[in-house]
């Protein structure tokens, strides 16, 4: 699977795979994304669109990205 960002969602992973991202801000629900985890790619939805399209990278780089992220590197 290569990444492509106008995956739907429900081609990526069924219903099940996907959890509500622990960094989601739920008091005003306007910042929730999904997360699915799968064997060989991480896949990315907004919350309130899931059956929208899906961002989808491979694992390695997906968690290269987090770590940049917690390093504050993309920080504003």
């Amino acid at each position: 699977m290569s990444t492509n960002s106008h995956i739907p969602a429900l081609e990526v992973a069924e219903e099940s795979a996907w959890f509500k991202s622990s960094y989601s801000d739920d008091s005003n629900g306007i910042h929730c994304i999904s997360v699915a985890a799968l064997a060989s790619v991480v896949a990315v939805r907004d919350s309130k669109q899931q059956n929208g399209p899906a961002f989808v990278a491979p694992t390695a780089a997906w968690s290269s990205f987090i770590r940049e992220v917690k390093t504050g590197r993309w920080a504003a």
